[in-house]
Formats: structure tokens, C-alpha cells, sequence
């Protein structure tokens, strides 16, 4: 996943869509006490330790309000910030720093959140050869920021949507009729350059998977245990993957069990938000 920013156009249809939820006729407060162009800066300080990530997205708010605005960043991201850093200044029309704040702040904040969580687990995985992927439970318009902040904090895409790859689930395989219908249809639908994942819930349906030619086989849910026999039955015939509820703290166990990939949810529907600042705002003359 490439960096949101270098796909300009796509980005900023999602940013703008950001700032017109957040101001759809007028920023009342700072047109009140504020009437014309004034330049200034302000300070984005980090209040916890963390891993920052998505300062293009950041940069792109304030200049989709005012190309004239400019961001000095001190970091780059990717890199672990500490608690009462200073991270970067941005500078111009103190109207648009006011408006733009909270919309830049949100974006911002999210990613680092999740790249924050994705290094977390990336690193109880050292080691271990497994590789940890997100999935499609992403914040509705902001899959592309948060692809690429799992993939800032170390982690791996899995497809990006729908009309990415192939990925047979239960209610597939029920629509099917079974896991052998559900693969052998994809098998005549798809082209040969396609892999076929299918999703399995019991040793049962992993045999009839693998007999029946999956590419990859996605163990759900089940026990470490069972997992591990499920692993051996494969026995490499197919890629393995594992799914269903991962966190910070099964990770390491789940680890154990043999499986070549681990997706998790939980990279960005359950990561906090990092903690980040606007401060010091103030007027600055157009010698600064």
C-alpha cells in the first residue's frame, strides 16, 4: 500500500469529505473572532509514546483549505515519538490552522493509533516467521489511511477489497452448498493468476478444502490445538492463515501453532487513538 498522499486525487476525496462533515457552511467561532488573513504557527506536541504516522494526510488537510499553508515536520513516519515531543509546526492563515485542527488531528491521530498497535504486535511476533495482516474491517472511507498505517507499523496488507482477491467465507460456502462447490465454482469463475482462499471452521471442512484445491486455507477460530492438527493435515499442500479474534494477547500462542499468516481485526477497529496536540498557537510576522 502506497503512501495515501502520492494518490493525490483519491486522498483528497476523502479529506474533503472529512472537512465537510466538519464545517459545512462556515467555521462560526473562528470567523468571529478572526475576519481576515493573519499568518501564524502552531506546535503539534505528542502526549504519549507512540508510533507517528500519516503527516502527508496531516499536511494535505491544511492545503486542501490553503495551498499556502506549510508544515516543518521533525519526524518522519514510521518513527517512535516520545511523550512532550515536539513533531512539527505548522504555518499560515491562523483561519485555516483554526479550521483545519480537529479534521488533521483525526487523521493523524487514527493512524498512529493503529500503526502504533500494528509495531506492538509485529514485535511479540519477532522471530517467529509469522506474518501479521489486517483485513476489511476498516473505518468506512478511510481504508486507504489505514491500510497504510498497518503497513507503517510493520504489518502486512491482506486484499485491499472486494474485487482484490478471492476469499470464500462461511456464508459463501453456505450459498455454495458446501466447501467443495464453493471452491470448484470460484475454480471455473476465476482466472488461473487468481488464488482461491477458502475459510474453514473445523478439521472437516480444512480436509475437503485441501482435497478439493484451495490455495489457501483460513483456520477460524478455532482452538490453538485444533489449529495445530489442522496445520499438519495441510502438511503444505496450501498457504495457511489464521483468523478470528487476534489480539495483542493470544498473538504469541497463536504464533505456536504453525500457521504461515495471522490476519487481526483488531489493527484497526480496536487500536487507540495517539494522543496528539495542537498547541502555542500564535501570530507570527511575515519576516518568521
Amino acid at each position: 500500500m502506497l503512501n495515501p498522499i502520492s494518490d493525490v486525487l483519491n486522498a483528497d476525496e476523502y479529506i474533503k469529505l472529512a472537512l465537510k462533515e466538519d464545517i459545512s457552511t462556515e467555521d462560526v467561532s473562528t470567523n468571529a473572532v478572526i475576519d481576515s488573513f493573519r499568518k501564524g504557527s502552531v506546535q503539534l506536541i505528542c502526549k504519549q509514546k507512540g508510533v507517528i504516522c500519516g503527516l502527508s494526510v496531516f499536511e494535505r488537510t491544511f492545503k486542501i483549505l490553503d495551498a499556502r499553508t506549510w508544515v516543518k515536520a521533525y519526524v518522519a513516519d514510521g518513527d517512535e515519538v516520545e511523550k512532550g515531543q515536539l513533531l512539527a509546526e505548522v504555518v499560515g492563515d491562523i483561519r485555516v490552522l483554526l479550521s483545519g485542527e480537529r479534521v488533521a488531528l483525526n487523521f493523524l491521530q487514527r493512524m498512529s493509533g493503529i500503526a502504533t498497535y500494528t509495531r506492538e504486535m509485529v514485535e511479540l511476533l519477532e522471530g517467529t516467521g509469522l506474518k501479521l495482516l489486517d483485513t476489511r474491517k476498516t473505518t468506512p472511507n478511510m481504508r486507504i489511511f489505514e491500510k497504510y498505517a498497518v503497513k507503517v507499523g510493520g504489518g502486512f496488507n491482506h486484499r485491499y477489497n472486494l474485487s482484490d482477491g478471492i476469499l470464500l467465507k462461511d456464508n459463501h460456502i453456505g450459498a455454495a452448498g458446501g466447501v467443495k462447490e464453493a471452491i470448484e465454482a470460484a475454480q471455473k469463475y476465476a482466472s488461473f493468476v487468481r488464488k482461491i482462499e477458502i475459510e474453514v471452521e473445523n478439521l472437516e471442512q480444512c480436509e475437503e478444502a485441501v482435497e478439493a484445491g484451495a490455495d489457501i486455507i483460513m483456520l477460524d477460530n478455532m482452538p490453538i490445538d485444533e489449529m495445530k492438527k489442522a496445520v499438519a493435515l495441510i502438511g503444505g499442500r496450501a498457504i495457511t492463515e489464521c483468523s478470528g479474534n487476534v489480539t495483542r494477547e493470544n498473538v504469541q500462542a497463536i504464533a505456536a501453532s504453525g500457521v504461515d499468516y495471522v490476519s487481526s481485526g483488531a489493527l484497526t477497529h480496536s487500536a487507540p487513538i495517539l494522543d496528539l496536540s495542537l498547541k502555542n498557537l500564535h501570530p507570527v510576522t511575515e519576516e518568521e
